[in-house]
């Protein structure tokens, strides 16, 4: 298994408050904690109303910078709450990136609290995506994992199926892939795409999807990739609730399908003290049992 990397600079409550004295004296004097150590970012609860977002490895500086520089402009067009920065932190002696704080988003991971009504979510989320994806500037964020060619995937998923070959069925893996890799590639313009929409990136609350965070990999591109959540998020019966709340063409939802297949097995490769691999077995099982 792949464990999440280690940190770069350590990051705790004490750094966070020195940075807040530098920086925001307005909130230095706030309970400080940590909540969240991610893949490439950690979060911060400062009192009851902040969170600071603080890149943990130095590639993440760089996606940091995205968000600081993009979600202000998407928010106003999304339908649920993002995690949008209201102050971009410098570095310092102490810690060397840009940092944000942002307000607090209440509830749990979806992965951990799925929505209790699922035609509903279908429909606020289909909402959600279809707001998202707008045609993107030019000076949108690159990203060469996302929103590019499904068959630019190819290698990494032949890959992953003779790495899981013992915990999966390699042979219908296989096939399916082939089947979806083979549909025609998106030939309209790159769109906004949230580009990392799964279960751990969305929030509940009360039982209702409340919010969706994580933006490090906002990208451009094919929408197909934020489409694969249908396979994360909702079973056969409700998946096309979800379809017809974003009007998606045949062949962007083979080319989902493609997706949610390819991210199954990155996530069936990832840390098992997270969500992912779960997310990972339960995506795979839904793409197969629809193609396979």
């Amino acid at each position: 298994m792949m464990a999440t990397p280690a940190a770069e600079v350590h990051i705790d409550a004490a750094l966070v408050r020195n940075l807040l004295r530098e920086q925001r004296a307005d909130l230095a004097e706030l309970p400080v904690q940590v909540v969240a150590n991610g893949w490439d970012n950690s979060v911060v609860r400062i009192g009851d109303e902040w969170m600071a977002r603080l890149p943990r490895r130095e590639m993440a500086a760089a996606l940091i910078a995205n968000e600081q520089r993009w979600l202000p402009v998407l928010a106003p067009l999304l339908p649920l709450p993002v995690p949008v920065p209201e102050f971009v932190g410098s570095p310092t002696a102490d810690y060397p990136w840009s940092w944000s704080i942002g307000r607090w988003l209440p509830g749990q991971s979806a992965a951990d609290a799925p929505p209790s009504d699922q035609s509903a979510t279908a429909d606020v989320l289909g909402g959600f995506v279809h707001a998202m994806h707008q045609p993107a500037p030019p000076d949108a964020p690159a990203n060469e994992f996302r929103g590019v060619a499904l068959q630019a995937r190819a290698a990494a998923v032949g890959d992953r199926v003779a790495a899981l070959a013992q915990r999966i069925d390699a042979d219908r893996t296989s096939a399916v892939w082939q089947q979806l890799v083979a549909t025609p590639a998106w030939n309209g313009p790159p769109l906004w795409l949230h580009g990392d929409l799964h279960p751990s990136n969305m929030l509940t609350l009360h039982g209702r999807l409340s919010a969706v965070i994580d933006f490090g990999d906002l990208t451009a591109g094919d929408p197909a990739t934020d489409m694969a959540v249908a396979w994360m998020m909702f079973d056969a019966a409700h998946r096309p609730l979800f379809r017809a709340a974003i009007e998606v063409d045949d062949h962007t939802w083979r080319r989902a399908a493609g997706w949610a297949l390819n991210l199954s097995l990155a996530y069936l490769t990832g840390d098992d003290s997270t969500s992912m691999p779960a997310i990972g077995r339960a995506t795979l099982h839904e793409v197969l049992t629809e193609f396979g």
